[in-house]
């Protein structure tokens, strides 16, 4: 398997729940078999898989379903919350599995400042073997990441790179400097082409659940600079946001029938969405694209 500083695109993947609730394994395994094809970089039980949503149970039927699949893509699991021993107990399972890199978000709800930030993210990286992406998404945990803590934190050990979610690209420029031009990835879909042009490295992608060969492709674009569809790329990635990630791109799965049902975790609900003409819409100019590229 690559190194996972290689891949320069992971999907942040959802997850698939049948219409009783439960997680839907064989739509899991469908996903999964379509990101390993395309080789993308693997994020499991992130924000947009309802990751916090999600039992206990749940949560290592997925992970333990995903490694059993033995994908060639590596993969990254997701670790948020505000309770720092739970974090701490997950971490210690996690540790025991055949897994490759973490995503750690600012903690939620509690609205840490900069020490505060330091302490929740240094205690979680010391606990861990494997190499870190700390993530910067405040339209989430109602506060910033602070540039002051990945200073402090970038010669860690276990500190390999920022998911920086924000939507600035004044934000992402901070970050990259204060990581000493350490990899910062793209948060948002619709913003890789800026992101790129100011230093990032990758994506860290919604729109490539839908699209995955060509979420790859744009990608490639992008850092290549050779992109020349971004009016296109931006209303795509934004049909998926039309209400709550992840709603509106698991209406688009089940419309096309890669995953049997759009059914949502509470507190979220698939009915938020009234039409799935967005997305639709959108899915025919991503394929039109796409097959004009080859």
């Amino acid at each position: 398997m690559s190194n996972v500083k290689d891949f320069a695109l992971w999907t942040a993947l959802v997850t698939p729940l049948k219409t009783d609730g439960l997680v839907d394994l064989e739509s899991l395994t469908t996903l999964v078999k379509q990101q390993d094809a395309a080789k993308n970089g693997l994020l499991i039980l992130g924000s947009t898989a309802e990751a916090l949503n999600l039992t206990l149970k749940n949560k290592k039927a997925i992970i333990e379903h995903v490694i059993n699949l033995k994908p060639s893509s590596p993969i990254m699991v997701g670790v948020g919350g505000h309770l720092q021993e739970e974090c701490l107990e997950w971490i210690a399972y996690l540790e025991t599995l055949s897994i490759h890199a973490y995503l750690f978000v600012t903690p939620l709800y509690a609205k840490p400042g900069p020490e505060g930030q330091y302490e929740w993210f240094k205690t979680l990286m010391d606990k861990v073997t494997k190499p870190v992406m700390l993530y910067n998404v405040p339209g989430r945990t109602a506060v910033p990441m602070s540039t002051e803590v990945v200073a402090r934190l970038k010669d860690h050990k276990n500190y390999w790179a920022i998911k920086e979610a924000s939507g600035s690209v004044e934000k992402f420029k901070e970050f990259l400097k204060a990581s000493g031009n350490k990899p910062v990835y793209c948060g948002d879909d619709a913003l890789l082409s800026d992101f790129v042009a100011a230093g990032s490295c990758g994506l860290i992608s919604v729109a490539s659940n839908a699209w995955p060969k060509e979420t790859h492709l744009y990608v490639q674009q992008c850092l290549n600079k050779t992109f020349d569809a971004k009016e296109l790329w931006t209303k795509a990635s934004n049909s998926l946001f039309v209400t709550s990630n992840p709603v509106p791109v698991k209406r688009l799965l089940a419309e096309r029938g890669d995953i049997a049902s759009s059914r949502m975790a509470p507190p979220l609900s698939a009915l938020d969405m009234k039409s799935a003409a967005p997305v639709l819409d959108a899915d025919k100019e991503v394929k039109r694209w796409f097959g004009g590229q080859k």
